[in-house]
């Protein structure tokens, strides 16, 4: 099986919790085909550079996998059918990275500096 990187914008007008409910509904479609989810994260709700179907902002997701490329088009097919879902970036990777995303590093960073005031 192919190590695998998922990113994907969800609209701004839900919920938290429903945006991370997407997380794990997509995790099970990876799971259910025979994948396995080794990390996800919910980065949170942010401003995008440009709009996206009349949204300026969008609920981020990432998600790390290792499955099959068959679950991987299931899953893509999925996300692109979902209304809630706006866009979705997956790459395959030789080896996923130990510990949290970038974007996740950059928000601890600014929590601590914050607390630090």
């Amino acid at each position: 099986m192919a190590l695998y990187e998922h990113t994907f914008i969800a609209r701004q007008d839900i919920s938290n919790a429903q945006a991370e409910s997407l997380i794990e509904h997509f995790g099970a479609v990876l799971t259910d085909n025979g994948g396995k989810v080794v990390d996800s994260e919910y980065w949170g709700l942010k401003t995008m550079a440009y709009k996206i179907n009349k949204n300026r902002k969008g609920h981020y997701a990432f998600l790390k996998s290792d499955a099959p490329a068959a679950a991987v088009a299931e899953m893509e097919r999925l996300m692109r059918l979902h209304d809630d879902v706006m866009r979705v970036l997956t790459i395959k990777v030789d080896a996923h990275e130990e510990g949290p995303s970038v974007v996740m590093q950059a928000k601890q960073s600014r929590d601590e500096r914050r607390r630090d005031r």
